[in-house]
């Protein structure tokens, strides 16, 4: 027998059509597999950039002596980075490395194992390049030894290499993450104190005022009473870190109030071998949280070879 299927009214369609939407609504939904795109780099988590974006590592070191042997050591070895090869992954890993300079930079630097009259070659600005130096304090004793002209040269070598020297005057500022950074350096060995409203105004400035003195008595370990009342004083005028060197042996570090002293970080590079103590140093790291100190840690390095610092494990 025929079946005799009637054509499809209007009501029809229009139900058939309204019962395949309904059991489209309510099936379960079909899984599929997507990947959103990779909006940061996949080194980093979006939480290692955010850590990165608002905490600043500042490492200072000490004394930096590149003439006498040091010199002959780098023309030894035919190496301007010499004095760096050990240290100078770690020094620059940092956002901010800062030093003491101890001898000026000038061109026909005579070669000499001895003396007291300090200077160092201009190649051998390709050093502290490697090891990653951003500031260099120029306030010590032995700046001057090539007279004011050294003085001028060195300063223009260093800023032709983006490394920003710091002196006295004017107040020196690195901008890194969003926060300004001040450096002012004085050499206490040779001239009084400054009055303490300069940090104050210094302070103001700038979001960190760091202060570099080239102070106390050589071969000591403990700072002078005038020492701890001097820097107390400079971080209640307005400092957040107080640096010293030129003891040559490194001193105590004190946390005062929201501040931190390190009176002394001792040699970094220097041809002093002979005696364990000018042999030995530390490096200064301390991490900001923005305007705040984060955390800081003392590490210690020892001095071989006359001018090579490598860290102690």
């Amino acid at each position: 027998m025929a079946v005799f299927y009637p054509k499809l009214g209007f009501f029809s369609i229009v139900i058939i059509f309204l019962a395949t939407l309904v059991a489209n609504l309510t099936a379960k939904p079909r899984l599929v597999n997507f990947s959103p795109p990779n909006l940061f780099p996949p080194k980093y988590s979006l939480r290692d950039i955010t850590k990165r974006s608002t905490q600043t590592i500042l490492v200072s070191v000490g004394d930096i002596m590149l003439g006498r042997y040091c010199n002959v050591q780098m023309l030894q070895n035919k190496d301007w980075k010499y004095p760096f090869l050990n240290i100078a992954d770690f020094t620059s890993s940092a956002d901010i490395t800062f030093g003491n300079l101890e001898a000026p930079i000038v061109e026909n630097c005579p070669t000499t194992e001895t003396g007291m009259i300090f200077c160092s070659q201009p190649d051998s600005i390709e050093g502290l390049k490697f090891a990653g130096f951003d500031v260099l304090s120029l306030a010590n004793n032995h700046i001057l030894n090539q007279g004011e002209f050294g003085l001028a040269q060195t300063q223009e070598i260093l800023k032709k290499n983006q490394i920003l020297p710091v002196s006295p005057n004017p107040l020196s500022i690195k901008k890194v993450n969003g926060t300004s950074f001040g450096f002012l350096a004085f050499d206490l060995v040779t001239y009084p104190p400054p009055r303490l409203a300069v940090f104050g105004e210094a302070g103001r400035a700038v979001d960190i005022l760091i202060v570099s003195l080239h102070w106390g008595n050589e071969y000591q370990k403990q700072p002078a009473k005038s020492q701890v009342e001097l820097a107390h004083q400079i971080i209640d005028s307005g400092a957040k870190i107080v640096i010293g060197h030129h003891p040559h042996v490194t001193q105590p570090v004190e946390e005062y109030k929201d501040g931190l002293i390190f009176y002394s970080l001792g040699n970094f590079v220097f041809d002093q071998a002979w005696s364990e103590e000018t042999k030995k140093g530390a490096i200064a790291k301390i991490i900001f949280e923005g305007k705040k100190i984060k955390s800081y840690e003392l590490v210690p390095i020892y001095i071989e070879n006359f001018c090579q610092p490598r860290l102690v494990k």
